[in-house]
């Protein structure tokens, strides 16, 4: 009888210790925003996987914040690459408390959903984003680890230029703020550089038919066709302009463009081996981690990588080294943390300037050999 009391009270001690451990245990929501349906959905799922498999391996570390063990969480969002879809995600995950946000992946829906941000107090990090305008207002809540169109736009220009020795140029933009802008950006720097821009003509990035833009800028000869806007319009283009005869044109952009996607895209077309771009960052092999984290990301996500889930990656462990620092996980506190990071990531050391841009941004210019992206 004695020794059956004896173990009814170490059941019991041992049941109150689980409950003391379950209460002591605070899941923590990371909220993630990008297309995951529609034409830029590989973007988008790539983009989610960083965040996932960040949060995965943050949860590996038996992180304690604040006294108590942190189990973090995704809240993940879908915005279509819309910007009212983007607000409204903005505001579902201000709603919903989350305590950091990373995303958006357009620039078009991060710049809106930037000030939703600010007005409720939470930090968000982009990874993809790349307009210099969203850094404009200084909010903040507001920060990119990656390079901006300025970098992006003004690279290609000069490459294009002193490189290339090209002096003719057309230009294409999907009227999105990311394809406008890094287009105008490449215009300002050609001009500035001697170049000629012989036509100029905007799209949508819904279109797919690009025959009578390509058959205008065909009569004007240049050299090279920039493009700003997004790989499934890319794509179609690249096909188009093989079809019209245009194989010798070179073909420029930016990140938007600057995937493995793009190669199923053209579809076998020629003028896939004339594309130059741009790409914030260093190539995967002159990262701090690149080449091992990408074999883990392989393993765990096949024939998904595009271009930015070492960035979203990197933006989740961001947010919770501020965390750490602050030993609380509430935005009030911990986003004053984040301007003084420098915080060692997969994709390079990240430190702010005082409007929120990274400091010292890289970028690599990139062409496709036999379909595959590799680093000039």
């Amino acid at each position: 009888m004695q020794m059956k009391l004896k173990l009814g009270a170490a059941a019991a001690l041992t049941l109150v210790s689980g409950l003391a451990a379950a209460q002591d245990t605070q899941v923590v929501r990371i909220g993630h925003v990008a297309p995951v349906s529609g034409a830029q959905a590989h973007y988008g799922k790539d983009n989610e996987n960083g965040v996932r498999m960040a949060i995965e391996d943050l949860n590996g570390q038996n992180i304690v914040i604040g006294g108590k063990r942190i189990r973090f969480e995704i809240a993940a969002e879908d915005d279509a690459a819309d910007p009212k879809q983007g607000t409204a995600a903005a505001q579902k995950l201000c709603d919903s408390k989350v305590a950091g946000v990373v995303g958006h992946l357009n620039s078009g829906t991060t710049i809106p959903a930037s000030k939703v941000y600010n007005d409720c107090g939470i930090p968000h990090v982009t990874g993809a984003a790349t307009n210099p305008n969203l850094t404009r207002p200084a909010y903040n809540t507001t920060f990119r680890i990656i390079a901006n169109d300025n970098a992006l736009g003004a690279g290609l220009a000069n490459y294009a230029s002193d490189s290339l020795k090209l002096k003719r140029v057309a230009i294409v933009d999907d009227r999105t703020a990311y394809g406008q802008g890094v287009a105008e950006v490449f215009k300002r720097t050609a001009l500035a550089k001697g170049m000629q821009v012989v036509d100029e003509h905007f799209t949508t990035d819904k279109a797919t038919d690009f025959m009578s833009i390509l058959t205008a800028i065909k009569a004007k000869n240049p050299d090279a066709v920039f493009f700003g806007g997004m790989d499934p319009q890319a794509g179609p283009m690249l096909r188009q302009m093989e079809q019209l005869g245009m194989g010798n044109v070179k073909y420029f952009g930016g990140d938007g463009i600057c995937t493995s996607e793009i190669a199923k895209l053209a579809a076998g077309a020629k003028t896939l081996g004339n594309v130059v771009c741009a790409e914030g960052g260093a190539s995967l092999a002159k990262m701090p981690g690149g080449e091992a984290w990408k074999k883990r990301y392989d393993a765990k996500y096949p024939n998904q990588f595009q271009v930015y889930s070492p960035y979203t990656y990197d933006a989740t462990f961001l947010l919770v080294d501020a965390m750490k620092r602050a030993n609380s996980v509430d935005p009030k506190v911990y986003t004053a943390q984040l301007p003084k990071s420098n915080f060692r990531g997969v994709t390079s050391v990240i430190s702010f300037e005082p409007n929120g841009e990274l400091k010292n941004p890289a970028f690599t210019l990139y062409q496709y050999k036999d379909g595959k992206k590799v680093p000039l």
